[in-house]
């Protein structure tokens, strides 16, 4: 068990290192109950279907918080939820703190 949380704290320590390092490159910071992005392109629809009300959010040219991908740069992402999103709006040079205990 200690291994696994030791590989774990690395890989975390490491996809924080590549945040720092990338996230001048983005305009967008986003949030879901999932995931953490970072893009340049955003796009969010409200849908309904039965009465129910989610959210269709389609990113371009993004970073994923995601340890479980060997990739995180991705062209093109479309999420689906029926939690709340957050999408905020970078400023140029401005630093902001990524997630913490996000998988």
């Amino acid at each position: 068990m200690d291994d696994l949380e030791r590989f774990e704290s690395e890989v975390e320590l490491q996809i924080y290192r590549e945040y720092r390092d990338v996230v001048g490159m983005f305009r967008y910071v986003v949030e879901t109950e999932r995931r953490f992005y970072l893009a340049n392109e955003v796009n969010l629809h409200r849908r309904e279907a039965n009465g129910s009300v989610y959210f269709e959010l389609e990113l371009e040219d993004a970073w994923v918080w995601d340890m479980y991908r060997p990739a995180r740069f991705l062209t093109k992402v479309r999420v689906l939820t029926f939690r709340d999103v957050n999408i905020e709006e970078l400023e140029p040079g401005a630093p902001i703190e990524p997630p913490i205990g996000r998988g």
